[in-house]
Protein backbone atom coordinates (compact mmCIF):
# COMPACT_ATOMS: atom_id res chain seq x y z
CA UNK A 1 0.00 0.00 0.00
CA UNK A 2 2.69 2.39 1.04
CA UNK A 3 4.54 2.02 -2.27
CA UNK A 4 1.29 2.24 -4.50
CA UNK A 5 0.72 5.84 -2.18
CA UNK A 6 4.49 6.63 -3.09
CA UNK A 7 4.09 6.20 -6.88
CA UNK A 8 0.92 8.12 -7.08
CA UNK A 9 2.70 10.81 -5.25
CA UNK A 10 5.48 10.79 -7.78
CA UNK A 11 3.58 10.70 -10.42
CA UNK A 12 2.17 13.57 -9.26
CA UNK A 13 4.85 15.39 -8.95
CA UNK A 14 6.22 14.75 -12.18
CA UNK A 15 3.27 15.83 -13.94
CA UNK A 16 3.27 19.08 -11.81
CA UNK A 17 7.09 19.33 -13.17
CA UNK A 18 5.68 19.37 -16.40
CA UNK A 19 2.97 22.00 -16.15
CA UNK A 20 0.24 19.35 -16.37
CA UNK A 21 -3.13 20.69 -14.94
CA UNK A 22 -3.57 17.41 -12.61
CA UNK A 23 -2.90 14.01 -12.51
CA UNK A 24 -6.78 13.11 -13.13
CA UNK A 25 -6.10 14.42 -16.42
CA UNK A 26 -3.78 11.96 -17.35
CA UNK A 27 -5.22 8.44 -17.68
CA UNK A 28 -3.17 4.86 -18.40
CA UNK A 29 -2.04 4.96 -22.35
CA UNK A 30 -0.13 1.94 -24.29
CA UNK A 31 0.50 3.28 -27.56
CA UNK A 32 1.75 1.49 -30.32
CA UNK A 33 4.46 3.55 -33.15
CA UNK A 34 5.29 1.58 -36.36
CA UNK A 35 7.80 2.50 -38.49
CA UNK A 36 9.00 0.62 -41.86
CA UNK A 37 12.43 0.64 -41.15
CA UNK A 38 15.38 -1.21 -39.33
CA UNK A 39 17.59 -0.46 -36.13
CA UNK A 40 19.94 2.06 -36.81
CA UNK A 41 17.63 4.12 -38.89
CA UNK A 42 17.36 8.03 -38.31
CA UNK A 43 13.83 7.91 -37.42
CA UNK A 44 14.07 5.31 -34.96
CA UNK A 45 16.08 7.75 -32.47
CA UNK A 46 13.26 10.30 -33.09
CA UNK A 47 10.72 7.49 -31.88
CA UNK A 48 12.62 6.78 -28.55
CA UNK A 49 13.19 10.36 -27.90
CA UNK A 50 9.63 10.99 -27.98
CA UNK A 51 8.88 7.71 -25.89
CA UNK A 52 11.12 8.75 -23.36
CA UNK A 53 9.21 12.11 -23.36
CA UNK A 54 5.75 10.86 -23.39
CA UNK A 55 6.43 8.39 -20.06
CA UNK A 56 8.38 11.38 -18.30
CA UNK A 57 5.94 14.09 -18.94
CA UNK A 58 3.25 11.76 -18.20
CA UNK A 59 4.71 10.62 -15.15
CA UNK A 60 4.68 6.85 -16.47
CA UNK A 61 1.22 6.34 -17.72
CA UNK A 62 1.09 6.99 -20.93
CA UNK A 63 4.00 4.14 -22.21
CA UNK A 64 4.73 4.49 -26.44
CA UNK A 65 5.88 1.01 -27.98
CA UNK A 66 8.04 0.75 -30.84
CA UNK A 67 7.43 -1.80 -33.74
CA UNK A 68 10.32 -1.35 -36.20
CA UNK A 69 10.92 -2.62 -39.81
CA UNK A 70 7.74 -3.48 -40.91
CA UNK A 71 6.09 -5.62 -38.55
CA UNK A 72 2.96 -4.30 -38.38
CA UNK A 73 2.90 -4.18 -42.17
CA UNK A 74 3.61 -2.15 -44.98
CA UNK A 75 3.21 1.95 -44.75
CA UNK A 76 -0.07 1.66 -46.51
CA UNK A 77 -1.39 -0.52 -44.42
CA UNK A 78 -0.06 1.28 -41.03
CA UNK A 79 -1.99 4.14 -42.45
CA UNK A 80 -5.16 1.79 -42.72
CA UNK A 81 -4.87 0.85 -39.18
CA UNK A 82 -4.39 4.54 -38.00
CA UNK A 83 -7.21 5.62 -39.73
CA UNK A 84 -9.33 2.96 -38.20
CA UNK A 85 -7.75 3.49 -34.59
CA UNK A 86 -6.67 -0.19 -34.46
CA UNK A 87 -2.76 1.65 -34.60
CA UNK A 88 -1.77 4.78 -32.61
CA UNK A 89 0.89 5.97 -34.72
CA UNK A 90 3.63 6.05 -37.41
CA UNK A 91 6.49 7.70 -39.00
CA UNK A 92 6.82 7.35 -42.58
CA UNK A 93 7.79 9.63 -45.47
CA UNK A 94 5.41 12.73 -46.58
CA UNK A 95 5.73 11.40 -50.41
CA UNK A 96 3.68 8.11 -49.20
CA UNK A 97 1.28 10.47 -47.03
CA UNK A 98 0.38 12.38 -50.47
CA UNK A 99 -1.68 9.71 -51.34
CA UNK A 100 -4.13 10.73 -48.68
CA UNK A 101 -3.30 14.52 -48.68
CA UNK A 102 -1.92 15.23 -52.28
CA UNK A 103 -0.62 19.07 -50.89
CA UNK A 104 2.22 17.01 -49.29
CA UNK A 105 3.36 15.57 -52.76
CA UNK A 106 5.08 19.36 -52.56
CA UNK A 107 7.99 17.70 -50.19
CA UNK A 108 8.50 15.39 -53.80
CA UNK A 109 9.42 18.52 -55.96
CA UNK A 110 13.16 17.86 -57.26
CA UNK A 111 15.35 20.76 -55.91
CA UNK A 112 12.76 22.32 -53.70
CA UNK A 113 15.03 23.41 -50.91
CA UNK A 114 18.81 24.54 -50.78
CA UNK A 115 19.36 23.10 -47.27
CA UNK A 116 18.44 22.57 -43.74
CA UNK A 117 17.91 25.99 -42.80
CA UNK A 118 15.10 26.38 -45.86
CA UNK A 119 13.46 23.06 -44.75
CA UNK A 120 12.86 23.73 -40.90
CA UNK A 121 11.96 26.73 -41.14
CA UNK A 122 9.28 25.48 -43.52
CA UNK A 123 7.79 22.39 -42.37
CA UNK A 124 7.97 24.03 -38.72
CA UNK A 125 6.11 27.50 -39.72
CA UNK A 126 2.78 27.78 -41.07
CA UNK A 127 2.76 26.22 -44.18
CA UNK A 128 3.75 23.05 -42.76
CA UNK A 129 1.70 23.24 -40.05
CA UNK A 130 -1.25 23.94 -42.63
CA UNK A 131 -0.53 21.18 -44.05
CA UNK A 132 -0.31 18.49 -41.55
CA UNK A 133 -3.97 20.21 -41.03
CA UNK A 134 -5.31 18.75 -44.16
CA UNK A 135 -4.73 15.39 -42.65
CA UNK A 136 -7.28 15.55 -40.47
CA UNK A 137 -10.12 15.48 -42.93
CA UNK A 138 -8.64 11.71 -43.17
CA UNK A 139 -8.71 10.33 -39.88
CA UNK A 140 -4.84 11.26 -39.32
CA UNK A 141 -3.22 13.84 -36.95
CA UNK A 142 0.14 15.33 -38.00
CA UNK A 143 2.26 15.52 -34.63
CA UNK A 144 5.81 16.55 -35.73
CA UNK A 145 8.25 16.95 -39.02
CA UNK A 146 11.16 14.64 -38.81
CA UNK A 147 13.84 14.21 -41.22
CA UNK A 148 15.33 11.46 -43.85
CA UNK A 149 17.33 14.45 -45.79
CA UNK A 150 18.31 14.29 -49.48
CA UNK A 151 17.90 11.42 -51.34
CA UNK A 152 20.50 9.95 -53.67
CA UNK A 153 20.75 7.49 -56.40
CA UNK A 154 22.39 3.68 -56.16
CA UNK A 155 22.66 1.10 -58.47
CA UNK A 156 24.76 -2.08 -59.31
CA UNK A 157 25.47 -1.00 -63.22
CA UNK A 158 27.74 1.59 -63.43
CA UNK A 159 28.86 4.64 -61.77
CA UNK A 160 26.66 8.19 -62.63
CA UNK A 161 28.72 11.11 -63.46
CA UNK A 162 25.96 12.56 -65.97
CA UNK A 163 22.39 12.64 -66.35
CA UNK A 164 23.24 10.39 -69.58
CA UNK A 165 24.10 7.68 -66.85
CA UNK A 166 21.30 7.47 -65.26
CA UNK A 167 19.19 6.51 -69.00
CA UNK A 168 18.06 2.62 -69.20
CA UNK A 169 18.42 2.32 -65.23
CA UNK A 170 15.44 0.26 -64.01
CA UNK A 171 15.48 2.48 -60.29
CA UNK A 172 12.53 1.80 -57.70
CA UNK A 173 10.80 4.70 -56.50
CA UNK A 174 7.84 5.66 -53.52
CA UNK A 175 5.45 4.64 -54.93
CA UNK A 176 3.54 8.08 -55.86
CA UNK A 177 3.03 9.96 -59.28
CA UNK A 178 5.40 12.08 -59.13
CA UNK A 179 8.29 10.17 -58.40
CA UNK A 180 7.43 7.97 -61.08
CA UNK A 181 7.56 11.05 -63.49
CA UNK A 182 10.52 12.42 -62.29
CA UNK A 183 12.44 9.24 -62.91
CA UNK A 184 10.83 8.98 -66.46
CA UNK A 185 11.69 12.36 -67.08
CA UNK A 186 15.53 11.47 -66.86
CA UNK A 187 15.27 8.46 -69.20
CA UNK A 188 15.23 6.03 -66.21
CA UNK A 189 12.47 3.44 -65.74
CA UNK A 190 10.65 3.98 -62.60
CA UNK A 191 9.58 0.90 -60.37
CA UNK A 192 7.21 1.57 -57.93
CA UNK A 193 7.70 -0.89 -54.83
CA UNK A 194 7.04 -0.93 -51.10
CA UNK A 195 10.11 -0.37 -49.14
CA UNK A 196 10.50 -3.63 -47.43
CA UNK A 197 10.47 -5.49 -51.17
CA UNK A 198 13.39 -3.35 -52.04
CA UNK A 199 16.22 -5.01 -50.84
CA UNK A 200 14.95 -8.51 -52.67
CA UNK A 201 14.19 -6.58 -55.42
CA UNK A 202 18.02 -5.36 -55.76
CA UNK A 203 19.27 -8.36 -54.94
CA UNK A 204 17.86 -10.40 -57.65
CA UNK A 205 18.37 -8.23 -60.22
CA UNK A 206 14.83 -7.48 -60.97
CA UNK A 207 15.80 -3.65 -60.56
CA UNK A 208 19.31 -1.93 -61.50
CA UNK A 209 19.07 0.47 -58.32
CA UNK A 210 16.85 2.85 -56.02
CA UNK A 211 16.84 6.32 -54.34
CA UNK A 212 16.63 7.25 -50.58
CA UNK A 213 19.03 9.08 -47.99
CA UNK A 214 22.50 7.64 -47.12
CA UNK A 215 21.24 7.20 -44.05
CA UNK A 216 18.43 4.31 -45.41
CA UNK A 217 21.04 3.32 -47.60
CA UNK A 218 23.54 2.44 -44.87
CA UNK A 219 20.76 1.09 -42.01
CA UNK A 220 19.69 -1.64 -45.32
CA UNK A 221 23.18 -1.97 -45.99
CA UNK A 222 22.63 -1.73 -49.50
CA UNK A 223 26.45 -1.94 -50.24
CA UNK A 224 25.70 -5.66 -50.66
CA UNK A 225 23.59 -5.47 -53.29
CA UNK A 226 24.24 -2.00 -54.47
CA UNK A 227 27.75 -0.78 -56.15
CA UNK A 228 27.62 2.86 -57.07
CA UNK A 229 26.32 6.20 -55.68
CA UNK A 230 25.65 9.62 -56.81
CA UNK A 231 24.90 12.27 -54.51
CA UNK A 232 22.41 13.98 -56.54
CA UNK A 233 20.64 15.73 -53.71
CA UNK A 234 17.12 15.28 -55.57
CA UNK A 235 14.96 15.37 -53.02
CA UNK A 236 14.64 16.49 -49.31
CA UNK A 237 12.86 14.12 -47.54
CA UNK A 238 10.59 15.35 -44.44
CA UNK A 239 8.61 12.16 -42.22
CA UNK A 240 5.40 12.66 -40.89
CA UNK A 241 4.44 11.84 -37.18
CA UNK A 242 0.63 10.89 -37.63
CA UNK A 243 -1.49 9.45 -34.84
CA UNK A 244 -4.97 8.27 -34.93
CA UNK A 245 -7.50 10.84 -34.99
CA UNK A 246 -10.43 8.53 -34.10
CA UNK A 247 -7.89 7.79 -30.80
CA UNK A 248 -6.80 11.73 -29.85
CA UNK A 249 -10.80 12.94 -29.95
CA UNK A 250 -11.11 10.31 -26.79
CA UNK A 251 -7.76 11.96 -25.21
CA UNK A 252 -7.78 14.54 -22.97
CA UNK A 253 -6.20 18.35 -23.83
CA UNK A 254 -3.28 17.56 -21.19
CA UNK A 255 -2.50 14.27 -22.81
CA UNK A 256 -2.59 15.48 -26.34
CA UNK A 257 -0.40 18.64 -25.18
CA UNK A 258 2.23 15.71 -24.21
CA UNK A 259 1.52 13.67 -27.55
CA UNK A 260 2.22 17.19 -29.29
CA UNK A 261 4.88 18.54 -27.17
CA UNK A 262 7.00 15.65 -26.89
CA UNK A 263 7.05 14.97 -30.78
CA UNK A 264 8.15 18.42 -31.32
CA UNK A 265 11.27 18.15 -28.93
CA UNK A 266 11.78 14.40 -29.92
CA UNK A 267 11.80 16.38 -33.79
CA UNK A 268 14.77 18.83 -33.44
CA UNK A 269 17.12 15.66 -31.54
CA UNK A 270 16.23 12.96 -34.27
CA UNK A 271 17.08 15.96 -36.96
CA UNK A 272 20.11 17.02 -35.40
CA UNK A 273 21.33 13.17 -35.53
CA UNK A 274 20.44 12.54 -39.09
CA UNK A 275 22.56 15.43 -40.40
CA UNK A 276 25.11 14.61 -37.90
CA UNK A 277 25.00 10.93 -39.51
CA UNK A 278 25.60 11.49 -43.25
CA UNK A 279 29.55 11.58 -42.69
CA UNK A 280 29.31 8.16 -40.90
CA UNK A 281 27.00 6.79 -43.05
CA UNK A 282 29.56 8.39 -46.00
CA UNK A 283 32.11 6.62 -44.73
CA UNK A 284 30.49 3.34 -43.71
CA UNK A 285 29.50 3.16 -47.50
CA UNK A 286 32.98 3.88 -48.85
CA UNK A 287 34.26 1.41 -46.26
CA UNK A 288 31.97 -1.29 -47.93
CA UNK A 289 33.15 -0.92 -51.40
CA UNK A 290 30.29 1.03 -52.74
CA UNK A 291 31.93 3.95 -54.92
CA UNK A 292 30.45 7.68 -54.32
CA UNK A 293 30.39 10.12 -57.10
CA UNK A 294 28.91 14.06 -57.54
CA UNK A 295 27.01 16.01 -60.18
CA UNK A 296 29.05 18.72 -61.41
CA UNK A 297 26.99 22.41 -61.03
CA UNK A 298 26.54 22.38 -64.84
CA UNK A 299 24.83 18.37 -64.51
CA UNK A 300 22.86 19.67 -61.64
CA UNK A 301 21.76 22.82 -63.77
CA UNK A 302 20.80 20.44 -66.80
CA UNK A 303 18.92 18.37 -64.12
CA UNK A 304 16.57 20.88 -62.78
CA UNK A 305 16.16 22.06 -66.29
CA UNK A 306 14.46 18.59 -66.93
CA UNK A 307 12.18 18.86 -63.79
CA UNK A 308 10.83 22.10 -64.68
CA UNK A 309 8.03 20.23 -66.85
CA UNK A 310 7.58 17.12 -64.22
CA UNK A 311 7.34 20.30 -61.84
CA UNK A 312 4.71 22.15 -63.64
CA UNK A 313 2.63 19.15 -64.53
CA UNK A 314 2.36 18.70 -60.73
CA UNK A 315 1.78 22.07 -59.54
CA UNK A 316 -1.62 21.27 -60.53
CA UNK A 317 -2.16 17.57 -58.96
CA UNK A 318 -0.89 19.48 -55.59
CA UNK A 319 -2.65 22.58 -55.96
CA UNK A 320 -1.96 26.04 -57.34
CA UNK A 321 -2.48 27.78 -53.78
CA UNK A 322 -0.13 25.14 -51.81
CA UNK A 323 3.14 25.42 -54.92
CA UNK A 324 2.66 29.84 -54.46
CA UNK A 325 2.66 29.24 -50.87
CA UNK A 326 6.00 27.33 -50.05
CA UNK A 327 7.30 29.78 -52.96
CA UNK A 328 6.48 32.19 -51.56
CA UNK A 329 7.81 31.33 -48.21
CA UNK A 330 11.10 29.96 -49.49
CA UNK A 331 11.53 33.35 -51.93
CA UNK A 332 11.12 35.31 -48.24
CA UNK A 333 13.78 33.29 -46.67
CA UNK A 334 16.14 34.00 -49.94
CA UNK A 335 16.03 37.71 -49.40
Amino acid sequence: MKRLVLKSIVAVATLAAFGMASAQDIKEHNFKFAVNAPEGHPAIAGMKKMADLVAAKSGGKMQIKLFLSGVLGSDQANISAIQGGTLEMAVMNTGILASVTKELAIFDFPFLFANGKESDALVDGPVGKKLHQKLEAKGLIGLAYWELGYREITNSKRPINKLEDIEGLKLRVIPNPINVAWVKALGANPTPLPFPEVYSALEQKAIDGQENPISVIAANKFWEVQKYVVMSNHQYNPQSVIFSKKIWDSLSPAERKILDDSADEAAKVQRELARAAVDANMNLLKKNGMQVSEFPPAEVAKLREKMKPVIAQFSANVGEETVAEVQAELAKMRK
